[in-house]
């Protein structure tokens, strides 16, 4: 479950020694792959290309402008590097493009372009700086240039004047060239959708026919392009943009699924990373049906906490004061809204895309509350239809995502092409973890039908690493714990620090502990002793829970709030 986010060729051509272990298009087939001398990068001003559309794009990029200043204006719009103009002053947003080969065992072959922004450190060249940290916020098919001029406004000054801060649309992704779309997104996505949990058979045909048609569509426009959209030829990109930058190393921070793409990249190429920072960590054994049947279970506890908090409130929500309780009004309320769905466009299916973002952050837990309680105590459907509007998207950048993500997930790895094996795991799971287990599913049943096949992942793990710092919510739903225990196992030299909750996103979030750790780890490598055993090295307390209020009443998102909207891809 998502949210679970070039070098033009040359003469020359070098020879890597980080060997590859992708499937197909990831270069199984050469036991090096080649890359071409890069050019240099040329930045410029950033020109507005079009607004974050929808409501909770604009209120976003409002608060990333309120919030950040000049570098919160590449938050809240898409840009491209204007021709010709002078690159832009230290701490402002700067753009460019880069060609990179499409098959890196063919560097000199297609090329394709990545769309990157950057913002200066202000610290001079000559011993302060500490080069340039690449940023990403997972997906896959996020962007990360909005998260760039987020992390270059909330780092401490100190901080973030030593690096120069890269965000980078990943291949296929944004305004990254080519940048994948499918379907009709409008049509696609229209509400109210088939109820992504069938009551029998002839519904769940149903289901997997719509899942087979958007893998024939993607596969009929994108076969040039599909083989070779995989995290390993996202890591070799962040190679090439390190080389192109004319740097010997790069630092790295990685939120969710960014996670893995971090891990990939420092056991392809360990001697190019100084700093490594994995948030909200990615297991790497089990990707990627393992790991989403993992979420199912995750999910579902995370619900579960969220009905929880609803009771403890009784006071003010008046659902009753037990978790069967609340359970049952829950479900209630999914069935009744298949017939009625509510203003005509809040079904069952939308409803799971409402509540499942609380399973990445408890800041929205009042607002759910609050559309609940009303449509079940009173009928209103008000508060769910504006709260599916505020916080789901559902337009082409949601649709260039979400062919994104099934590009990425199908094609790095193995999953059944039988769908009776879908069946029967889901049904099973479903029995102990209704959440979000068949709409979970069916988000990622076109790789049942995926026209380019899963390969071999490549093996992640080194322990040729400077230190590495990895954050962890212990409850996190779209990147359970168990994936930063895992990853602390393969990589030696990393420090794992655990905070209490479920929010997924730790780092830059408002909790002053951990933020403290980052800190001091981008500063000079100091992290928190390792400890023997199988835990965590360090531990931050938690947030408070959310109070049980309307959020938002200020005018815009803040804290973990705004770091969720990053990482889930609601703007570019």
């Amino acid at each position: 479950m998502r949210r679970i986010i070039g070098v033009v060729a040359g003469a020359t051509v070098l020879v890597t020694g980080a060997a590859v272990t992708g499937a197909g298009g990831a270069g199984a087939t050469s036991a090096r792959t080649r890359t071409a001398m890069p050019e240099a990068i040329t930045w410029g001003s950033c020109e507005e290309a079009r607004p974050a559309t929808g409501a909770l794009g604009q209120t976003l990029g409002q608060t990333l402008g309120q919030t950040l200043g000049r570098i919160g204006d590449a938050g809240a719009h898409v840009t491209r590097p204007v021709a010709g103009r002078r690159q832009a002053p230290v701490g402002e947003v700067e753009c460019g493009t880069l060609r990179v080969p499409l098959d890196y065992t063919v560097p000199e072959g297609q090329q394709i372009s990545l769309a990157l922004n950057r913002i200066k450190g202000t610290a001079s060249r000559d011993g302060n700086h500490l080069g340039v940290m690449l940023v990403n916020p997972g997906g896959p098919g996020a962007s990360g240039r909005s998260l760039a001029s987020f992390v270059a406004g909330s780092l401490p000054p100190d901080v973030a004047a030593r690096y120069d801060v890269i965000g980078f649309d990943p291949r296929g992704v944004g305004a990254s060239e080519p940048a994948l779309s499918c379907v009709d997104p409008e049509r696609f996505f229209a509400p109210p959708r088939l109820d992504n949990v069938p009551r029998d058979a002839a519904e769940e045909r149903a289901l997997v026919g719509r899942a087979r048609e958007y893998a024939d569509a993607c596969g009929n426009r994108w076969a040039w392009f599909l083989p070779y959209l995989t995290t390993e030829n996202s890591a070799r990109d962040m190679d090439a943009i390190r080389s192109a930058l004319g740097e010997d190393k790069v630092s790295y921070l990685g939120y969710s699924y960014g996670t893995y793409l971090g891990a990939v990249y420092a056991t392809l190429f360990p001697q190019r990373v100084k700093r490594l920072v994995l948030d909200s960590v990615v297991d790497p054994v089990g990707v990627w049906y393992g790991t989403n049947i993992a979420q199912d279970y995750a999910f579902d506890r995370r619900h579960r906490d969220f009905l929880d908090w609803v009771a403890r409130h009784d006071d003010v929500y008046g659902l009753g004061r037990t978790k069967s309780g609340l359970g049952f009004a829950w479900y209630s309320m999914r069935s009744r809204l298949r017939s009625r769905p509510a203003g005509g466009v809040v079904g069952p299916s939308e409803l799971d895309d409402l509540y499942t973002v609380g399973g990445y952050s408890s800041s929205v837990w009042p607002r759910l509350a609050q559309a609940f309680s009303d449509y079940v105590k009173k009928g209103d459907t008000a508060g769910l239809v504006s709260a599916y509007r505020a916080l789901v998207d559902n337009d082409a950048a949601e649709e260039n995502s979400y062919a994104v993500y099934l590009g990425v997930q199908c094609r790095d790895a193995a999953w059944p092409r039988d769908w009776t094996r879908w069946h029967a795991d889901t049904t099973r799971v479903a029995k102990q973890a209704p959440f979000l287990t068949w709409p979970n599913a069916v988000y990622n049943a076109p790789c049942a039908f995926w026209s380019e096949r899963g390969g071999t992942p490549p093996a992640v793990g080194t322990a040729k690493l400077p230190p590495v710092l990895l954050f962890q919510a212990r409850h996190d739903a779209a990147t359970p714990q168990a994936g930063a225990l895992r990853v602390r196992g393969l990589f030696p030299t990393a420090r794992l620090v655990t905070v209490p909750g479920g929010d997924h996103g730790v780092a830059l979030a408002g909790n002053g502990c951990v933020d403290r750790f980052l800190a001091a780890y981008l500063r000079d490598g100091t992290t928190p002793p390792r400890r023997i055993g199988q835990g965590a090295d360090a531990a931050c307390a938690g947030a408070s829970e959310p109070r049980p209020i309307t959020p938002m009443a200020a005018g815009g998102p803040s804290g973990h709030a705004l770091l969720t909207k990053l990482l889930m891809g609601r703007v570019r």
